[in-house]
Order: structure tokens, then C-alpha cells, then sequence
């Protein structure tokens, strides 16, 4: 299926610049203690009436890396970090850079945290498993497992997105690549699927999105007023893996559709997925593409639910790894933050990297891009995590992978705009 793409200020929004006057747009940035300790990281962050909440992955044993994890949480009510406790601790949890948990808020008040859980088998059988909170984190329910499918592949690259009653879960999963009932091998063909579930305990039917997708790359979702929308990237028959979204319209998920026709032929999963934001009608999609041999990191907007896109806007400076994540704002406009590489040379100058950030107007108008941290490319740096405080102030969280040792860092970064 073809998207049909909105007009916009085209050749401005694939350079990502204008030519008009230079806007202000300065960030300051403050230290924020991080709660994390060492042998830290897969930060994840949201926030919620003024509080923001980090969720991260520590070990529970520092003297080896065989040692079981804690799935920790602290809040942060603009002033300081709270005391971490502790959603889950385990042995079992599938650890790994690219598929980490989270803790997002509910309706209601509730507090929802996924994870993922190894299986038996070793190597890429794990599952999901969910839990909720009525008392903001105190106590937490029994795990819930959101796939029928107990099949030793893998489930995982999990979304949130809250209703009005109930929470949206979205994953990959890899039941195709078990071997049929009758012994024959499956499809082993990646799956994108959905289901619901309330605080109460009633549940939705497991849903099939998508019968084909990327094996490895996070999926990412938003609530518009027409629906939820998720976004994703896809597989064709030709290997052609890019970024697709689905809508949930009328009590009907549409077939998924491109955001836009990058044609990234590609034999093998980037580990790359897109980020979304979406406010009323407005939505908005990051990504990264390395489409003609090019790495590139792009936004596109939409106005009438993901219904329809503009024309990307390219928003790196020239060496994207990716790892992209999107905030839409009051006004309409996009802060969108990525991984730069800032150096080439030998192996350990190839890692050196920054998370930078760009202001993009729903026009193509890119603000300059600005350093919120020092990063490498490695994976071990993860996927940094960027929210909206709710007190005039955005955080963002990320993994410090620099020294032998990794520990979750946290910012606070306000905006300094004119025209």
C-alpha cells in the first residue's frame, strides 16, 4: 500500500533547514542526580501529572555479570529523585541493549511495567510478562502474560499506550519460527501483535497487526483521538524494511502503510526502530533509514491521525547510528533527539558519539541541533529516553557506556526559543 504524502515546504524539509531568519534555540542543561547505580543500564522514562518516572535494569550482584537483575524504579517531582524500589528481581530476566522494560502510567492513576522473561531454552526464548500498581509503585499485581503463545521463541520490543479504561500492549512476536504441530519448520516469519487488558483483570483478544515484519527493532505507539496508532518497521517479500503504521480506526486496525518510501533494502535487522508522539490529530514519526547506502535519521508529521504524512525532514548532521526518540509539543513542533557519531579513526574513535537534539516545525523549519550529552555508538549505550517534566523542563536518560562499567545518567534541559 502506498501513503499518500501531504504537501510541505519540500525542499526545505529534506535539507531539514530554512533560509529564512535564524530562530533561537539554545539548551541549558542542569545535573540531575541519577538514582542508578553502576551496572546500570535500559533506562526507560514517562511522566504523568508533574511526575516523571525512570524505570532501569541493575544488576544485583557487582562482582559478576552472571548475577541476577533488579528491575528498579524512581520518581522524579521536578526537585530530586525518590529512593529506587524494586518492581521485580530476578535471574530470568532477558537482559540485552535493544529490548528493555518500562514503567508507564495508566489510567486511573494505575502504574503499568513490562519485562521480559527467559525461557528454558535459552538464547532468544523469552516472553513478556506485565504487572500494574493502584498505589503508585508500592505493590505491584501477578505477572501477566500478554501472548497466548508459550512457544521457546522470541516475544518482545514491547509498547504501551493507555485508553481511557484500559492499556495497549504491542510486540513482536516469533511464534512462527517454532516448528508446526505436524513437525514441519514454520514460516520463521516475525509477527506484530496487540492486546488489551484493565487494571481489573478483563483482557481483549490477542490481536495480529501484521504478518510479516523486521525481526528486531522497537515498536512504538500513541493514542490520537481517533485510536491508538503503532509504528514499525517492515519486511516485504524484497527485503525492503521501512517504517509502516497502523491505525486503530472505528474498532478496525487498518493494514499498515508506509510513513514514507524510503526503499531500505536490507537483508538482516538494523536494531533501529522509529519513536512517535501524538497530540489530538497530530502525530509525529522519527526515524532512522539507511535507504541508497545513506544513513539517515528523518521526522515526518501528520494532521489527520497518521492518516497521512508530510515529506521527511532529514534532522541528523551528516553520521547518524539512529536510535531516535520523538516529543511533540503544545505548539505543533517536534523535539527530536538521536545518536551522532562525532569521530572515525580506529576502533575506539568509531564509538565516540553525542545524543544531539532539533526542534522540526510541522513546515520542514529545523532549528539548529544541539549536544544534550556525550554518548558512544556502542550498543551498550542503548537507546536514550527523553520526557516532558510537566514543570517548564525536559529529562533525558541515558546509558553511560564510557568507562569498563555502565551506569544510567539523567539530565534536565530547559529551552531557550525566540523567532
Amino acid at each position: 500500500m502506498t501513503r499518500r504524502v501531504l504537501s510541505a515546504a519540500a525542499v526545505l524539509a529534506v535539507l531539514g533547514c530554512s533560509s529564512d531568519t535564524p530562530e533561537t534555540f539554545e539548551v541549558t542543561l542542569s545535573s540531575n542526580r541519577t538514582p542508578a547505580g553502576l551496572h546500570s543500564g535500559e533506562p526507560f522514562l514517562s511522566a504523568a501529572d508533574g511526575r516523571v518516572y525512570m524505570s532501569w535494569l541493575e544488576r544485583t550482584d557487582e562482582s559478576t555479570a552472571e548475577a541476577g537483575h533488579d528491575l528498579s524504579l524512581s520518581v522524579w517531582d521536578g526537585g530530586d529523585w525518590s529512593a529506587p524500589t524494586t518492581v521485580r528481581q530476578s535471574d530470568r530476566f532477558f537482559v540485552n541493549w535493544a529490548d528493555f522494560p518500562s514503567v508507564r502510567p495508566g489510567p486511573g492513576g494505575t502504574l503499568w511495567a513490562h519485562w521480559l522473561e527467559r525461557g528454558d531454552q535459552g538464547g532468544y526464548d523469552y516472553g513478556v510478562r506485565v504487572v500494574h500498581s493502584l498505589d503508585g509503585g508500592a505493590t505491584w499485581s501477578e505477572p501477566w502474560t500478554p501472548h497466548d503463545d508459550e512457544s521457546p521463541t522470541e516475544h518482545g520490543f514491547v509498547s504501551m499506550v493507555a485508553g481511557e479504561s484500559e492499556v495497549g500492549f504491542v510486540w513482536l512476536d516469533g511464534r512462527n519460527f517454532a516448528a508446526r504441530p505436524d513437525g514441519t519448520a514454520g514460516s520463521r516469519e516475525m509477527t506484530l501483535r496487540y492486546r488489551t487488558t484493565g487494571a481489573g483483570g478483563e483482557v481483549g483478544a490477542e490481536v495480529e497487526l501484521d504478518g510479516k515484519v523486521c525481526d528486531c527493532c522497537q515498536t512504538a505507539a500513541a493514542m490520537t483521538n481517533a485510536g491508538p496508532v503503532v509504528v514499525y518497521r517492515n519486511r516485504t517479500d524484497d527485503e525492503i524494511r521501512d517504517i509502516y503504521i497502523t491505525r486503530h480506526v472505528e474498532g478496525t486496525w487498518e493494514a499498515g502503510a508506509p510513513v514514507h518510501d524510503d526503499g531500505w533494502h536490507i537483508e538482516g535487522c538494523p536494531v533501529n526502530g522509529p519513536a512517535v508522539a501524538a497530540r489530538g490529530d497530530d502525530v509525529v514519526v522519527a526515524w532512522f533509514t539507511g535507504a541508497g547506502n545513506v544513513a539517515r535519521a528523518k521526522v515526518a508529521f501528520s494532521s489527520d491521525g497518521g492518516g497521512t504524512f508530510s515529506e521527511p525532514v532529514v534532522i541528523d548532521d551528516g553520521n547518524p547510528a539512529g536510535r531516535v526518540d520523538v516529543l511533540m509539543r503544545d505548539d505543533g513542533s517536534a523535539l527530536v533527539s538521536w545518536i551522532e557519531r562525532t569521530a572515525g579513526g580506529d576502533d575506539s574513535d568509531t564509538e565516540r558519539a553525542e545524543v544531539r537534539l532539533r526542534r522540526v516545525r510541522p513546515d520542514g523549519t529545523a532549528s539548529p541541533s544541539r549536544v544534550l550529552s556525550a554518548s558512544t555508538a556502542a550498543r551498550a549505550s542503548g537507546f536514550p529516553r527523553m520526557v516532558d517534566s510537566g514543570h517548564g523542563s525536559y529529562l533525558l536518560a541515558w546509558t553511560d557506556a564510557s568507562e569498563e562499567w555502565t551506569r544510567v545518567q539523567v539530565t534536565e534541559f530547559t529551552l531557550d526559543e525566540g523567532e
